[in-house]
C-alpha cells in the first residue's frame, strides 16, 4: 500500500499527548481504568469510527492502533479540532503507533473487550496472505489478548479479501455470530452501524459492505 507522505507527521505523533508511545504509558493507562471495558481499532485509518465510537460511549475505554504517522496525523488533527467544540474530544479514546504483529507486546493475555477490523488492506497477492489481518495468524495473536467470549468485528468491502476470511476464524478458535454480504441491506444492523470514511466513501458508490461478527470459542 502506498501512502501519501505527509510533512511533520512523525513529529506531530511523536510529540502528542492523545498518543501513547511506549508500552510502559500503554500499561499505567491501563492499570489505571482496569474495570473499564477495553475496545481495540487495529488499523484504525483516519479515525472517524473511533472517535465517533468513543464519543457515544463514554463508559469504555477505546485504543485506535495504527502503524502509519501519515494516516495518524489525521485522527489526531480531528480530536484537536474537537477540543474547541461545545462538547470536546472524547477523554476515553487514545491512539498507539504500532505494527499489529507486536500486539501480544503490548497488550496482556485476555484484557481485551473486543477488536475492530474496518477495511483492512486486503493483501491481495497470495504470498502476502499472512499479512492480512483477518488470516489466521493475525487472529491467534487477537485471541491471546481477547477475554473468553469477546468479538472481533470485521467490515469490508472487498468480496475476495472476505471470503478468505470467512475460512479462517475457525481454525483461529473463533465461533461466527453474524455475516452479512451487505450489511447496508440489513436494517437491524445500520441501528448501531457507525461508518468509517473508506464505508461512506464506498457504499455511495453502490459497493456492498460486506461485515462479520466471530466470538473467542
Amino acid at each position: 500500500m502506498r501512502l501519501k507522505n505527509v510533512p511533520g507527521a512523525k513529529e506531530a505523533v511523536a510529540e502528542s499527548n492523545l498518543v501513547l508511545h511506549t508500552k510502559e504509558e500503554t500499561e499505567i493507562r491501563l492499570a489505571d481504568k482496569r474495570a473499564v471495558p477495553l475496545f481495540l481499532e487495529i488499523g484504525m485509518g483516519k479515525g472517524q469510527f473511533i472517535i465517533q465510537s468513543a464519543a457515544l460511549h463514554p463508559e469504555i475505554q477505546y485504543l485506535g492502533i495504527e502503524m502509519y504517522e501519515s494516516v495518524m496525523i489525521r485522527a489526531i488533527q480531528k480530536l484537536k479540532r474537537m477540543e474547541k467544540t461545545p462538547d470536546g474530544r472524547p477523554d476515553n479514546l487514545r491512539l498507539i503507533r504500532m505494527d499489529a504483529r507486536e500486539i501480544c507486546d503490548w497488550f496482556p493475555a485476555e484484557s481485551v473487550d473486543r477488536i475492530y477490523l474496518n477495511f483492512s488492506d486486503p493483501w491481495p497477492k497470495v504470498r502476502h496472505a499472512k499479512r492480512r489481518l483477518p488470516s489466521r495468524e493475525f487472529l491467534n495473536r487477537f485471541r491471546a489478548i481477547l477475554k473468553l467470549g469477546s468479538v472481533i468485528e470485521f467490515k469490508t468491502d472487498n468480496r475476495d479479501l472476505f471470503d478468505f476470511a470467512m475460512g479462517e476464524y475457525e481454525p483461529a478458535g473463533f465461533s461466527l455470530l453474524y455475516f452479512t454480504y451487505d450489511l447496508h441491506s440489513d436494517t437491524e444492523a445500520m441501528k448501531t452501524n457507525i461508518m468509517t470514511e473508506y464505508e461512506e466513501k464506498f457504499s455511495l458508490k453502490g459497493n456492498p459492505i460486506c461485515k462479520y461478527i466471530i466470538e473467542k470459542k
